[in-house]
C-alpha cells in the first residue's frame, strides 16, 4: 500500500533526476581530482553514458541499484509490482543492447552501481576504477606499439661501408 495518492506519487516519481546524480557526482569528483579529464553525457553514444573518458577509450555507467535493476540490491514495489517489473526488465535489456553497441564501437564499459559507491566501499570501489581505466589504456598502448625488427644474419650489424682503416690526420 502506498503512503501517497497517485496524483503525489507520480509528482515525486517525475522529479527523480535522470544526470548529477549524487553517485555521479561521487565519481566526476574523484576522476577530476586524480587527474582525469572526461566529457559527461554525450549524446552521440549509445545510451549517452555518464562519464566518457575518451583519451582512454572508456565510458561509465552510473546505475541506480532500482531503476536499472541490480539483482545483488535492487528491491521491487509492493504496488503495481507487474508494471514495475516490466519497465525495470525493459531498462536492463536496454542497457545490454548500449554496451554491445559500445564494444562493437570499440569502447570499454564499466557499470557502477549505486551500491558500490556506499560510505563503507566507495574507496575500494573508486580505486577498482581507477586501476582499470589505467590497465585499459596501457593495454590499449600495448597493442599500438610497432612491431620489432629482424636482424637477417646475413646483414651487417653496423651500417657501414666494408672494413675501412682510419688513420689519424696530422694538423700542419
Amino acid at each position: 500500500m502506498d503512503i501517497w495518492d497517485k496524483k503525489k506519487r507520480s509528482a515525486v516519481m517525475a522529479k527523480i533526476k535522470g544526470k548529477d546524480t549524487k553517485p555521479e557526482w561521487i565519481v566526476r569528483r574523484y576522476l577530476f581530482s586524480r587527474g582525469y579529464r572526461y566529457r559527461k553525457n554525450v549524446k552521440g553514444l549509445p545510451g549517452t553514458p555518464d562519464i566518457v573518458l575518451r583519451k582512454y577509450g572508456i565510458v561509465i555507467f552510473i546505475h541506480g541499484c532500482f531503476w536499472h535493476g541490480h539483482e545483488v540490491d535492487g528491491t521491487m514495489p509492493r504496488t503495481n509490482t507487474e508494471f514495475w517489473r516490466k519497465k525495470i526488465e525493459a531498462n536492463r535489456k536496454r542497457d545490454e543492447r548500449n554496451k554491445e553497441a559500445l564494444k562493437k564501437s570499440g569502447w570499454s564499459v564499466m557499470t557502477i552501481w549505486e551500491c558500490q559507491l556506499k560510505p563503507a566501499v566507495r574507496e575500494q570501489t573508486l580505486l577498482e576504477m581507477e586501476y582499470h581505466i589505467n590497465h585499459t589504456y596501457l593495454e590499449r598502448f600495448v597493442s599500438k606499439k610497432p612491431k620489432a625488427y629482424k636482424i637477417e644474419e646475413n646483414t651487417p650489424s653496423m651500417a657501414a661501408e666494408g672494413m675501412v682503416e682510419y688513420s689519424t690526420v696530422q694538423n700542419k
